[in-house]
């Protein structure tokens, strides 16, 4: 739960986090300013050259994170198909899922001690208000972590439903994945308490 590095090592691995996390804020700034479908494009495609510059396995490990993104892209999609707006529609999908692979990226390639350490420096000068630096630099942490492994919970909820019934789940799974969240975030604070908490 507390990591989703990806055992594959890639060159990316050894870039430095600080530098990868003012990249990807750099890169998704990026993605904002691009308003036509062509660039974005081009983006895509620069994104999915940079998976596989970590070789086939590793490409296809970021290509399956990329699946739980599957209801949004269906509603975004299915909403401006009814409202006309198709390239409006192609560009905000487009420029979301550059951005979650990008950010996917990063994760898979980066050490949560390494982004805690990050998070930690630039929540420095808050020190002085009396927020502790680490208990802020280990929540965002925890945010980026938990953000794909709950879309994934959701997945598996959804075809848990599908399984059992025909009809579709829609509110139904609202609860079943709050439980989860609830649950997760109880192990993930009884591992850190004996860890000797979060300082």
């Amino acid at each position: 739960m507390l990591t989703l590095t990806s055992p594959v090592e890639t060159w990316a691995h050894r870039v430095p986090a600080g530098l990868k996390l003012a990249a990807l804020a750099l890169a998704t700034t990026g993605l904002f300013a691009l308003k036509t479908p062509l660039p974005l494009g081009l983006a895509g495609l620069a994104t999915g050259a940079l998976y596989l510059t970590g070789g086939r396995e590793f490409a296809a490990s970021g290509l399956r994170l990329l699946w739980p993104l599957w209801p949004f892209v269906a509603i975004v999609g299915l909403w401006h198909l009814w409202s006309g707006d198709i390239p409006g529609g192609l560009v905000i999908l487009m420029r979301m899922v550059a951005a979650v692979a990008l950010a996917n990226f990063v994760t898979m390639t980066t050490r949560l001690s390494d982004m805690l350490t990050v998070f930690q420096w630039v929540a420095r000068p808050l020190q002085p208000l009396g927020l502790s630096p680490r208990r802020l630099a280990l929540a965002a942490a925890l945010v980026i972590r938990f953000i794909p492994v709950m879309l994934d919970r959701m997945g598996q909820i959804r075809q848990a439903w599908a399984a059992r019934s025909p009809r579709r789940p829609r509110w139904r799974v609202l609860v079943p994945a709050t439980l989860a969240a609830l649950d997760d975030a109880d192990r993930v604070a009884e591992a850190l308490r004996a860890r000797g908490g979060a300082g």
